[in-house]
């Protein structure tokens, strides 16, 4: 009997594995068991391998291969970059920039920092999620060496201005760097374009394996060694290649940039058809974030006067999406992003968050708004 499973909604929780990847991966998993490292016969194909990944990757970027680094995924990369800036131009400065709604893996090594000598700056944002540059510039001091912005948001889908700070920016030798790692697969990202310095990048996101992900690192910048080895990763990441799953990022990363337009419209119809959808079936609600200037698959809802972990305990047997808000006996824990955005608490509690993939079917999104219009109502009566 085959199981009955949800339909899945979470695709910025994580995504399922690309056949594509799956198949580039195999013969790593099967017989390649070589160290890339090795001067023999065995470690010929790994090392091949990992080389063809790290042009994947340069290529969805549109930066220099030796511009990127492969790390165990994006919290890693994020410490990386934060971290071994703050320590290699300690001398010229001490103060850092975010934003108020960054992913923990930023935010709370921002507070590391704190602990440690540093000052830092978080830059609030607008009702739509949207940092003003005009708060950023006017944060900006001489003791300032690094701004890190993400270039989208993983609860709200907001799209950052990255470009326009970086242009603001960029004489005034101040290092810019953003976690895409929403943001790869689903709109376009250069890192010239963008202007910035470093980037995150996870691979699960782009429908290649957890645990693996990479850190691009503008050739002009020199950063502290990550972690001391062997001299793997230009000698600043030691350790040996985790080959099968960085062969796994290559092919999902070559596999967005070759299908992005494409993928990116069917998730956009996914999500428009879902958002219109619930406007006709369900009373009082809202969406959060930027209408315009978001990822193409990313839905947030506020159901009011209603707390989202009940709603999706409702729903969990025929569809999976994750809430805004955490939910216990005796409070509710609304999320860093939705206050920074001052939605009202009688809202933000009832914030579930539909986030629409590649595989996801105009059936699927159809038995979602009677799914979740039934639970409402079972909720509100």
């Amino acid at each position: 009997m085959t199981e009955h499973k949800p339909i899945y909604l979470d695709y910025n929780g994580t995504t399922p594995h690309a056949p594509e990847v799956i198949e580039a991966m195999r013969p790593y998993f099967e017989g390649e068991f070589g160290n890339p490292s090795s001067s023999h016969w065995y470690g010929r194909r790994p090392r091949m391998a990992v080389s063809t990944a790290r042009d994947q990757v340069a290529g969805i970027l549109k930066c220099l291969p030796e511009e990127v680094i492969f790390t165990s995924g994006g919290t890693e990369s994020n410490n990386h970059a934060i971290k071994s800036i703050a320590g290699s131009r300690f001398e010229r400065g001490n103060h850092i920039i975010t934003s108020q709604i960054e992913h923990p893996a930023v935010i709370e090594v921002c507070r590391f920092l704190e602990r440690h000598g540093f000052d830092v700056t978080y830059v609030p944002v607008g009702e739509y999620g949207v940092v003003n540059v005009d708060d950023v510039m006017s944060s900006i001091r001489p003791s300032t060496i690094l701004i890190t912005i993400m270039h989208a948001n993983n609860e709200v889908g907001t799209l950052q201005p990255v470009a326009e700070i970086s242009s603001l920016v960029k004489k005034k030798e101040i290092l810019l760097h953003t976690d895409a790692a929403q943001s790869l697969g689903k709109v376009p990202v250069s890192v010239d374009e963008l202007g910035i310095d470093l980037l995150s990048v996870a691979g699960h996101k782009i429908y290649a394996p957890k645990g693996v992900g990479a850190l691009y690192i503008r050739q002009s910048v020199e950063p502290e060694i990550f972690c001391h080895g062997a001299g793997q990763e230009r000698g600043i990441r030691g350790g040996t290649e985790n080959v099968m799953e960085i062969v796994g990022l290559g092919a999902g990363c070559a596999v967005a940039e070759k299908n992005l337009e494409e993928n990116a419209t069917h998730m956009r119809t996914m999500r428009d058809r879902l958002e219109s959808g619930l406007r006709r079936s369900v009373d009082d609600i809202r969406f959060n974030g930027h209408r315009e200037k978001r990822l193409p698959n990313t839905a947030s809802v506020s159901f009011y006067g209603i707390d989202a972990n009940r709603l999706l305990d409702e729903i969990g047997s025929e569809v999976a999406a994750s809430a805004g808000a955490a939910c216990h006996s005796d409070c509710v824990q609304i999320s860093h992003v939705l206050e920074a955005m001052a939605v009202p608490r009688q809202w933000a509690r009832g914030t579930v968050r539909f986030t629409t993939g590649r595989m996801t079917t105009a059936s699927e999104i159809d038995r979602t708004l009677e799914v979740v219009s039934a639970a409402v109502k079972k909720l509100r009566g």
